[in-house]
């Protein structure tokens, strides 16, 4: 039986983001001197988190013992939901991406000296990172498609590749390099690594920033070389050919904090638009009483609720180890693309507002579109989706049980 109650400890821990949102966060986005660039606002985040960690809400995602609220899956999907409403919400309690889904995979694989050297600093706020999987000169969405490599010498491994889109690269202390180690014609699964790299190790560069649809986030998405970067054998994290089974372990959570946030950027958008159909007029009557424009606010009311409900049944079944994977593909898909059409819908009703930079639609508009790409393209997660109901359909099964079964 699903049981979506939150314990009272965990409700009063929300109460307490919510208010360090509406209190702390939301004034200081005024003070960032340029929303894309946040690195230029840092002293903000040192500020907020110096708040966070005074109304012991900070890390609210690790374990106690990594001084975090060891808050589970499905807690954690509504602390995002809050935070979604302002990028610095995730940054001021240090749990954004990528370092959030990081630290997990830290967790997840890290020796003790890993999560001595990597984890502690981490944690703790003093550094952060990058994940450095995707690629530009293949389709990266298949994985097997990856040519950067990692060549075994000796007590070091040597890797050469080039990466982009990289969240986060320019000024993070380490990334967690996705590599091929294997040598499978064709590549499998089998044949990718993880392996922690400091970004001071020569041959690591940042090759450029390009100009990217949406996604802000401090360090950038940056192009970035490695050519003959020498790293210790123990920087392996994992096993040798573990890298997707840990990755994957590793986006399912990652997946729903994303969708948790668009639900929360989603919210805003809806009460904002909400608010506008109230204070203006046009044709001799207030926006609110065109009934076009009620249709409007009530489709995305209904894709907030769907989406809220998808999130919700999919982080219960991962904090209580049940088969996911055909859950999360299909909520990330949906709630992407509810994201979009609730904006999409905040955009139209604004008018001129809508597409100017004056207010946060517009760039949410761009967060948006993106957000069907990264982090699985939609096309990816419906063909993992329509795999699994055409497998029970072969064997004589109903496809209930890969709808997102919920008796």
């Amino acid at each position: 039986m699903i049981d979506f109650t939150i314990p009272d400890d965990v409700q009063e821990i929300l109460a307490r983001i919510e208010r360090y949102i509406e209190e702390d966060v939301l004034p200081a986005e005024a003070e960032i001197a340029d929303p894309d660039h946040v690195l230029t606002s840092w002293h903000l985040v040192e500020r907020l988190r110096d708040r966070a960690r005074e109304l012991g809400i900070y890390t609210p995602h690790l374990p106690v013992e990594w001084g975090g609220l060891g808050l589970g899956v499905l807690a954690m999907s509504l602390v995002s939901q809050a935070c979604g409403v302002s990028g610095l919400a995730s940054l001021g309690l240090n749990a954004m991406a990528p370092d959030e889904g990081n630290m997990h995979t830290l967790l997840i694989a890290g020796t003790d000296e890993q999560l001595e050297e990597y984890l502690r600093p981490l944690a703790e706020g003093r550094t952060r990172s990058c994940f450095a999987m995707t690629e530009p000169d293949v389709a990266s969405s298949d994985p097997t498609n990856l040519e950067t490599t990692a060549v075994r010498d000796g007590d070091e491994w040597v890797i050469n590749g080039r990466k982009w889109c990289i969240t986060g690269a320019e000024g993070a202390a380490f990334a967690i390099v996705v590599a091929k180690t294997g040598s499978s014609e064709p590549a499998t699964h089998r044949d990718y690594s993880l392996i922690l790299v400091p970004c001071d190790t020569p041959g690591w560069a940042i090759e450029r920033h390009p100009e990217w649809m949406g996604s802000h986030s401090p360090g950038g998405h940056p192009i970035v070389t490695l050519t003959d970067v020498r790293v210790p054998a123990g920087n392996l994290l994992g096993g040798e050919g573990e890298g997707f089974v840990i990755a994957q372990k590793r986006l399912a959570g990652g997946r729903l904090a994303h969708a948790m946030r668009w639900i929360g950027v989603s919210q805003r958008a809806l009460d904002m638009t909400s608010e506008r159909l109230l204070q203006r007029r046009s044709f001799g009557k207030e926006l609110a009483r065109h009934q076009g424009l009620q249709f409007m606010i009530a489709d995305s009311a209904m894709d907030l609720y769907a989406s809220k409900l998808m999130v919700l049944h999919a982080a219960w079944k991962v904090e209580n180890g049940l088969p996911y994977r055909q859950e999360i593909a299909m909520t990330k898909t949906f709630v992407s693309e509810a994201f979009g059409r609730i904006v999409d819908r905040a955009v139209q009703i604004h008018g001129a507002a809508g597409i100017a930079m004056d207010l946060p639609i517009a760039r949410w508009y761009q967060d948006a579109r993106a957000a069907r790409i990264y982090d699985g393209a939609s096309e990816v997660h419906r063909m993992t989706i329509a795999r699994e109901l055409l497998k029970l359909s072969m064997q004589g099964q109903s496809t209930r049980q890969a709808t997102g079964d919920i008796f």
